[in-house]
């Protein structure tokens, strides 16, 4: 009894120990220029690219949804999570990577969670709208985006690499969506 009570006891303290663990933070990692994302502070200026998303959105937890057991049930991952809430991410690398060619952008991010098919196979999605405005004010477009990408893992990290290429993909595809505008414009 006194060798089990001792085992439930080192059980505990390694336990505890990793739940007083701090967090990992990330972001979408580097650009293609090589260089690193500033900061969110650093460019406290106006910009023409703004995004826009739900409440739940707005915090730093990564979240995921088992569709083949709980699938109204969101989590989150304990021992990841992003540097800032992804809205603010997705803002950030769009207005450092996304030439806006002279609109102002508003960008409403409605989805943006890793989904369980099963328990070893998981993707992530991003579903978003793009609003392009003139410099007077005057609305040019609308387009909405949906992107979806398989997880390498099924796990927290793969969640963070699939939001990364997801997050680049969304800055390509406005781009592209961007310059169709400026063609019909010509």
């Amino acid at each position: 009894m006194r060798y089990l009570l001792i085992g439930w006891l080192v059980f505990f303290t390694v336990a505890c120990s990793d739940a007083a663990k701090p967090p990992e933070l990330h972001d979408f990692g580097l650009l293609a220029t090589g260089s690193t994302v500033p900061s969110i502070q650093s460019n406290p200026g106006k910009s023409s690219i703004n995004v826009n998303a739900p409440t739940w959105l707005w915090d730093n937890r990564i979240r995921y949804r088992l569709l083949f057991a709980e699938p109204s049930q969101v989590r989150f991952y304990g021992l990841d999570r992003w540097i800032a809430s992804p809205p603010e991410l997705l803002e950030q690398l769009l207005n450092f990577s996304c030439k806006a060619q002279g609109y102002a952008l508003i960008i409403r991010l409605q989805d943006f969670e890793q989904q369980f098919d099963a328990p070893d196979r998981a993707h992530v999605i991003m579903r978003y709208s793009v609003e392009a405005y003139s410099a007077g004010g005057k609305k040019i477009g609308a387009q909405e985006f949906y992107l979806q990408k398989s997880t390498k893992t099924p796990d927290a990290a793969g969640a963070i690499a699939g939001f990364t290429d997801l997050a680049h993909q969304a800055s390509e595809k406005i781009q592209a969506w961007l310059a169709g505008i400026s063609d019909r414009r010509a």
